[in-house]
């Protein structure tokens, strides 16, 4: 595996991997791999150069395991790094598209719940009528309220949940909430999704180059492991074009196997169990 891998710095021993990715470089290391480190920090302070100050030049192509970053952050992370000679095998529009819902969302419609989005500002909350406007499209009944990347699922009620999403007074709270809580953080703007019941709990696929190559369970909830079926939803990640994503996978209550969220592989959990290699001896050399 000679393939360089990015990873974040612990913010109090800038020379060390970030505590929560130590395991994944052991395993980097392990298989004959490398590992250089960015300043995460820096980075969400606007600062890209000093965020890659201690990258060494000319690597190459690179893979990057760290913290999520928002899309004009990996931008001017992946500028700087070119100025050094070093490549990021995800570019910047790959890392938008399966970050973001809008990005990958017509792509799974399919096999997707049903989803509407508005761009939104932080501290700003579409007013009802908008609402109203955009929420048309989806069947009436539940829905889930999130932004482009992330939802409040632990604020069930008040900023993610929506009985019937006609009720738009309810729907506005919720959005309203949502807003508040996410702050400056809100990324990109509002996403309602029609709600499907599950059963079984979620599982998360790992895709590199449209094969899937890992699966167990959410990081949420690691003590479940449902076995997903991909054969529906491989067409979906190679049309996508992305190299290395996650589908995070539910089985609705008619057997059929549904994607809850996709996300970009660089910036998606490893449940606690997972063993690093098994991901890693994926990765090609180029």
């Amino acid at each position: 595996m000679p393939v360089t891998i990015l990873m974040c710095a612990d913010p109090l021993n800038p020379r060390r991997v970030d505590e929560h990715f130590a395991r994944e470089a052991e395993s980097v290391r392990a298989l004959g791999g490398s590992v250089a480190l960015i300043d995460h920090d820096a980075l969400q302070q606007g600062d890209a150069a000093m965020a890659v100050h201690r990258v060494p030049r000319d690597l190459g192509t690179v893979w990057y395991r760290g913290w999520m970053m928002t899309s004009v952050q990996y931008t001017a992370l992946a500028s700087v790094l070119g100025a050094r000679g070093v490549t990021m095998a995800v570019p910047p529009d790959g890392y938008q598209k399966a970050h973001e819902l809008p990005g990958w969302y017509d792509t799974f419609a399919g096999v997707t719940p049903t989803s509407v989005w508005l761009p939104t500002r932080p501290g700003t909350p579409p007013g009802k009528d908008r609402l109203a406007q955009l929420v048309r499209p989806l069947p009436k009944g539940p829905a889930i309220v999130k932004d482009y990347v992330k939802s409040r699922k632990h604020e069930w009620d008040e900023a993610c949940f929506v009985p019937d999403v006609t009720d738009v007074d309810r729907l506005h709270a919720v959005v309203s909430r949502l807003v508040e809580l996410q702050g400056d953080s809100l990324a990109g703007g509002i996403v309602v999704r029609e709600f499907e019941t599950y059963e079984g709990g979620e599982a998360r696929v790992w895709w590199v180059d449209g094969e899937p190559v890992l699966a167990g369970p959410h990081p949420d909830t690691p003590e479940v492991r449902p076995r997903p079926l991909t054969e529906t939803i491989a067409p979906c990640v190679r049309s996508l074009g992305c190299r290395f994503i996650t589908t995070d996978l539910a089985r609705r209550a008619d057997g059929t196997w549904r994607v809850v969220e996709t996300g970009d592989g660089q910036v998606s959990d490893l449940p606690a169990g997972a063993e690093p290699a098994d991901l890693y001896l994926s990765f090609p050399i180029r």
